[in-house]
């Protein structure tokens, strides 16, 4: 299979005709325009995520500041690896978007990874808001680098990572492609076990701030997830070379591989000794996740019997609304956006 085909960015050849327009190896001019659209669910993704805005240092973490120390021994443990791993998958995003862009040849897609791209680096701000608050400088840091030295970190940076650089290496259709399901299991899964830890303190009444933080960033990966499974379903008209039956089911292992890291993760991270969370949960919620992930690119599913939600997690989604309404009792002020509803996590 041919190289993909680098767009230019200076193009005065290029197609304007939008029925010509393609997601991969097309003909771009590079000029956004917003009334010559291809793709007609990118008006109401771009208008979404830019309601989505917010500022990390607008939620107060007073609160948290005081409830860290406190937390059990498993509680703060789970705390500081989560963040950790958090922090490195949006960094990493932040990076990668970019280099993707460069092969999308549709401009309005390349108007959305631009929003995208800054969204992660908010992300990245709001790790690093919640660590220089609640954290001595020497545990900041700590916390912060314990992907390059915890070996059940390392090892699942090393899978999303190495799937990002042979992208750098080759450039070939398929590896776009893997590239973007890499994409599309980094939003849909990995952050998962860590945005519910997150919620349960919530519950818990414990680290409230956090919790709300949580809420924003999860709101934000709502979107990203919806982008990138709506570039597959477009990738899978246009490109059916990049779909076999063979194809797929290297898509679906990559799939199915994901959450059995994130759930060794959740076990190793989490386990048995946070109150309101147990391993059979985690491992219940993830598998559950895989197959509605799968379900959404219209592949089978890749654990039998997991295609409701548990019930025993059915907080997770009620608590992740960013819009419910949250006092912020150290400023009497709502916290809850108005002008952007939240997006279900039904992708």
């Amino acid at each position: 299979m041919l190289e993909l085909k680098k767009k230019p960015l200076f193009n005065p050849d290029g197609d304007i005709d939008v029925r010509n327009r393609r997601m991969i190896n097309g003909n771009t001019t590079n000029l956004n325009d917003f009334n010559n659209m291809k793709y007609s669910w990118v008006s109401d993704w771009y208008r979404q995520a830019m309601n989505n805005f917010w500022v990390p240092e607008e939620i107060n973490l007073g609160t948290d500041v005081k409830d860290y120390p406190g937390l059990r021994e498993e509680e703060r443990r789970a705390f500081d690896k989560i963040l950790s791993f958090l922090v490195f998958l949006d960094s990493i995003q932040t990076a990668n978007l970019p280099a993707i862009g460069e092969y999308v040849t549709a401009n309005e897609i390349n108007l959305c990874l631009s929003i995208q791209t800054f969204q992660e680096a908010v992300h990245s701000q709001s790790y690093s808001y919640m660590l220089d608050t609640i954290c001595e400088p020497q545990k900041r840091m700590e916390v912060l680098y314990q992907w390059k030295n915890d070996p059940y970190l390392l090892e699942r940076n090393t899978f999303i990572g190495n799937l990002y650089n042979e992208f750098q290496k080759d450039k070939s259709p398929v590896t776009f492609m893997k590239t973007v399901v890499a994409n599309y299991i980094l939003e849909g899964v990995y952050f998962y076990s860590g945005f519910m830890f997150f919620y349960n303190l919530g519950r818990n009444h414990k680290m409230p701030g956090s919790a709300q933080e949580i809420r924003y960033i999860n709101r934000d990966e709502n979107t990203h997830l919806w982008l990138f499974r709506s570039i597959i379903l477009e990738l899978k008209k246009e490109e059916p070379e990049l779909f076999t039956d063979d194809l797929i089911n290297v898509y679906r292992d990559m799939i199915k591989q994901g959450c059995e890291q994130e759930i060794s993760w959740g076990h190793y991270a989490i386990g048995d000794g946070v109150p309101g969370l147990n391993k059979q949960m985690i491992t219940d919620y993830i598998q559950y996740l895989g197959n509605l992930r799968c379900q959404n690119l219209g592949f089978d599913p890749i654990y039998e019997g997991h295609e409701e939600e548990p019930a025993s997690m059915s907080w997770v989604s009620q608590y992740s609304n960013a819009n419910m309404i949250k006092t912020d009792f150290f400023e009497a002020r709502s916290t809850a956006y108005a002008k952007s509803s939240a997006l279900v996590d039904d992708l």
